[in-house]
């Protein structure tokens, strides 16, 4: 385990330690969790982001092959 030092807020830094204490865990343990939380939700961010890049760079041609497969369907029913 990393040691870590950082700067937090007066009002963060009260509010966290109110919550800690009500719930009964370290403070320690409540940041770790806090920062594995955040980072699931970012990478699902981040995901979310990519899919819809790439499913707008594959758009049109998905557009294109329906297009492409109704008209053989159409040529089938005749």
């Amino acid at each position: 385990m990393k040691v870590l030092s950082l700067k937090v807020k007066e009002e963060i830094l009260e509010e966290t330690d109110r919550v800690v204490k009500t719930i009964h865990t370290s403070r320690n343990a409540y940041i770790n969790h806090a920062l594995h939380l955040f980072n699931q939700l970012n990478r699902r961010r981040i995901l979310k982001a990519q899919l819809a890049r790439e499913s707008k760079a594959v758009a049109q041609v998905s557009l294109e092959v329906l297009s492409e497969m109704e008209k053989l369907d159409d040529g089938l029913d005749q």
